[in-house]
């Protein structure tokens, strides 16, 4: 089995009074993999800290096999990220941004110059490399973002909502290329999105945090595996009749907001409700299997739903938000491997 490219144990961070982290112990193995959970999950705060931009309050860390310590910048040497907020440095191109990164890494000023136009065109920055990055649009900086935190070839990267602001072109082109990081360079990546459609057509695992704990972890196959007996009910009519019958047979139902139920099948096959249907000669009503998995086990983990017979709306996918404070790393650039930038 390969190393794990992050490994916690206890991992915990304290602000004052307020747990963002509790306890994590996780083992997560080299990939692609989404990071999911709503504002104020801890997932800002899981990252900080196998960044070593934040000093845990309890527990170890480990990132590629260095552990985490206080002031140690070694672990980050070969760990790329690309932060949610802006992080370039005002007054420099593209070019030279991402050149400056690479020399934060340690390279020679020639190697990263050329690294960094290999890179800029891998992420589809044309003549558009030589003007300042203060005056490029939102998805050309999400580019150029990604472009520095690859040019000093890292083996793990950390992406924070990479395909935001870009145009569906451009999206496209970036998922393709993240898609493209481990099965073409060997790169395994975390991403963190809110866009569960975006992180299950690129990932392999899903992390789910919520209230700083994980709630879930595993392979996107296997949670829609577990999940695959999940049906929704569709009534051309009189709903109440079909709850009715449902209950009487021992499911539990949830009403959901768009008028469909929702319930849990005791087999794989879908010819009891039929049967159901026809032995309480109720409406016709459609059958849809396998809903949206990943989207149901998302809502459930982070609002822990669960309760039988529950009436709940389904809100819209939660937004994911990683405040990352780089103006002060930029003010401060260092002068070694960090490459904070």
């Amino acid at each position: 089995m390969d190393q794990p490219v992050i490994e916690t144990r206890g991992l915990t961070k304290l602000f004052g009074a307020h747990r963002a982290l509790s306890d994590v112990s996780i083992d997560i193995p080299p990939g692609a993999i989404g990071l999911l959970g709503p504002n104020g999950a801890g997932k800002t705060t899981f990252i900080k800290c196998l960044l070593n931009f934040e000093t845990p309050s309890a527990g170890t860390a480990r990132v590629l096999g260095r552990e985490i310590r206080p002031g140690e910048r070694s672990s980050r040497e070969r760990v790329g990220y690309s932060p949610e907020q802006d992080c370039h440095i005002p007054g420099m191109a593209g070019c030279e941004y991402v050149t400056y990164c690479g020399q934060l890494s340690g390279m020679p000023f020639r190697k990263a110059r050329q690294r960094a136009h290999e890179i800029l065109d891998l992420v589809g920055m044309g003549q558009e490399r030589y003007r300042l990055v203060d005056t490029y649009s939102t998805g050309m900086k999400q580019r150029v973002k990604l472009a520095q935190a690859l040019v000093h070839d890292p083996a793990l990267v950390f992406l924070d909502e990479p395909t935001n602001g870009l145009d569906p072109s451009g999206r496209e082109h970036i998922l393709r290329l993240i898609g493209s990081l481990r099965r073409d360079l060997g790169i395994s990546v975390i991403v963190s999105s809110h866009l569960l459609h975006e992180i299950e057509r690129i990932c392999e695992r899903v992390i789910i945090i919520g209230a700083g704990r994980v709630l879930e972890h595993d392979s996107i196959a296997a949670l829609k595996e577990r999940h695959r007996r999940a049906v929704e009910l569709a009534p051309s009519s009189e709903p109440e009749r079909f709850v009715a019958a449902l209950a009487g047979a021992g499911v539990a139902v949830e009403r959901l907001s768009n008028g469909r139920l929702r319930l849990e099948s005791p087999t794989e096959s879908a010819q009891w409700i039929l049967t159901l249907l026809r032995d309480h000669r109720l409406p016709p009503a459609e059958i849809v299997s396998n809903p949206n998995a990943l989207h149901e086990l998302f809502l459930k983990a982070v609002s822990g739903a669960g309760d039988n017979g529950a009436t709940r709306v389904t809100p819209p996918p939660l937004p994911a938000s990683v405040a990352v404070d780089t103006a002060s790393r930029t003010r401060n650039p260092p002068t070694h491997d960090g490459h904070d930038a």
